[in-house]
């Protein structure tokens, strides 16, 4: 997957253990491991906000975008031109 999750840099750079994010934000043991080893598929905005909350960071500091391999060989699509002139 193109999108990585940092919380096992961010936990250790609070000194904060996933269970002690899980119980601060609300959400399962399960679902937050899910997220933090990369199996996860998706995030609601709610959960990043609040880890975003409690980690005082950036979803930026949470995510980072990786491009997978076959990714970086496919050629992009030139960007689209206005229709208006």
């Amino acid at each position: 997957m193109a999108i990585a999750v940092k919380l096992d840099d961010l936990l250790h750079d609070r000194r904060m253990t996933l269970t002690e994010l899980a119980d601060r934000i609300g959400i399962t043991l399960a679902n937050l491991s899910i997220l933090k080893t990369g199996k996860a598929r998706a995030i609601r905005f709610s959960t990043l906000d609040a880890i975003c909350d409690v980690l005082a960071c950036q979803p930026g500091d949470l995510l980072r975008f990786e491009p997978d391999e076959a990714e970086q060989e496919r050629p992009r699509a030139a960007p689209r031109r206005s229709a208006s002139r």
